[in-house]
């Protein structure tokens, strides 16, 4: 007889373990957090599917000299975004966690690589939410060809694998991760016990088979991806689609990456024809005006290993309330906050009776301190009515001190505005081009200190 696997009751908190389940957890006293999970998994069953897919019964040690680091395969998607994303390509036996709002364009950029994969591998498109008919009618309005491109609707795990084994595909999408469930646990498909034992199959499955597996999930009203914590600690990647779902441009982030570096980010424009690759984002973060307006300022960013210019805009006026307004999209407001009164106490300017707007064009998320410099500099522009040069890009981090920080990469950012025609450049003095080098067509010009960046504009 095959014995069944034992049911208990975890704290999602806590971690602690009960037999049965009540509504509050007996060590922490937290409230409606046990969630059902499997204790042992069937006796016999996984010991041999185990044994099935390493091969061998029994691991043995080994040191690391002897692994072969240059061993691991990469394959293209068809898409160079994504595989800048993803750090060069899909290794063999990766485990990609894609994440995002829904109407986003995960289904469909997934659908859109499988169906190149399909031209040169043999590929799997699980499908849990969507019907065959749906399917194939996106692909229809997306020119895709559809000849190889293999599909399964179906949300039983086991099956899954079962049909997984016999197909054998290079790479193979689950779509999506909450609309799976395993005949071990009685609980819904959704619940956190069922997407965590779901997902271990399914990795599984893809580290001992060598399949490239996608692995598409739901994210909450807050943005996280739904489910427990422990999903994206069980993959090897974890991609977040950002953007207005209304809006045109996608952009692609990954904020986990164990083949490649982490906060690379991919840009895409939503077209009739699917998602189209935007190989020079910079050109669409900045709006190019026809002639220079107060509280615009060009900066240079860094995403992965990709430096991006984008516009910081600010806007200050008065404020006719009790308490002035400090907005921020795309910055950190808290940021905002202590910078201006850095602005107040190491450069004379006071706005503590004004509204201060702050926006980073074209809905990027900008997350390093090399904005600071931009975002007073904006700021300041808005108040003074003042425009700023055309040509003008400056970066850097400015300490409580008022003094200008150096930021990674500042070489790079120089090459990459001289490159879209800027002439003159305000940085840290440590950022300055080394031996005394410089950027061909660009003045750059190093400054030390607040009050310095103020001198120099406007004397």
């Amino acid at each position: 007889m095959v014995s069944k696997s034992r049911t208990v009751y975890v704290c999602a908190e806590c971690g602690a373990q009960a037999s049965k389940w009540s509504g509050q957890c007996g060590d922490c006293g937290a409230w409606n957090t046990l969630q059902e999970a499997s204790a042992t998994p069937p006796a016999g069953k996984s010991a041999a599917t185990f044994a099935s897919y390493a091969g061998q019964a029994v691991a043995e040690a080994c040191t690391l000299a002897d692994v072969d680091a240059e061993s691991e395969i990469r394959q293209s998607c068809g898409n160079g975004e994504l595989d800048r994303v993803l750090g060069g390509g899909l290794v063999d036996g990766s485990v990609t966690l894609i994440g995002g709002d829904p109407g986003i364009g995960k289904s469909t950029l997934l659908l859109q690589v499988l169906a190149e994969l399909a031209a040169r591998n043999q590929t799997l498109y699980v499908s849990g939410e969507e019907s065959p008919r749906q399917i194939g009618l996106r692909a229809q309005r997306l020119h895709l060809a559809r000849d190889r491109l293999r599909l399964l609707p179906e949300i039983n795990v086991e099956r899954i694998l079962s049909v997984a084994e016999l197909e054998r595909p290079r790479a193979m999408v689950i779509d999506s991760i909450q609309t799976v469930f395993t005949e071990r646990l009685q609980s819904a498909p959704g619940s956190v016990a069922q997407v965590r034992e779901s997902a271990a199959q399914l990795v599984r499955f893809a580290k001992a088979s060598g399949t490239a597996l996608f692995l598409v999930g739901h994210v909450t009203k807050e943005g996280a991806i739904a489910g427990p914590r422990v999903l994206e600690h069980m993959v090897d990647t974890v991609l977040y689609f950002e953007g207005d779902s209304g809006g045109r441009l996608r952009a692609l982030r990954a904020v986990k990456n164990r083949y490649g570096p982490v906060n690379e980010l991919g840009v895409f424009a939503m077209t009739e024809h699917g998602l189209k690759e935007v190989s020079n984002p910079s050109a669409i973060f900045l709006s190019r005006h026809e002639s220079p307006v107060a509280g615009s300022v060009i900066m240079v960013t860094r995403e992965g290993t990709r430096p991006l210019l984008v516009e910081i805009q600010a806007l200050v006026d008065e404020c006719h309330g009790n308490h002035p307004r400090r907005v921020t999209l795309g910055l950190e407001q808290n940021r905002l906050a202590m910078l201006l009164a850095v602005l107040h106490r190491h450069g004379g300017v006071a706005m503590y009776d004004q509204d201060v707007y702050v926006n980073a064009v074209g809905g990027v998320r900008i997350a390093e301190t090399a904005a600071d410099l931009a975002v007073l500099l904006a700021a300041l522009s808005s108040f003074r009515d003042r425009p700023l040069p055309a040509d003008l890009v400056v970066f850097g981090e400015v300490g409580l001190a008022g003094e200008i920080r150096p930021v990674p990469n500042g070489e790079e950012r120089l090459r990459e505005a001289a490159k879209h025609g800027f002439k003159q450049a305000i940085v840290p003095r440590a950022n300055l081009p080394r031996r005394g080098g410089r950027v061909e067509g660009l003045e750059a010009r190093g400054v030390g200190r607040l009050a310095e960046v103020m001198g120099e504009l406007w004397g």
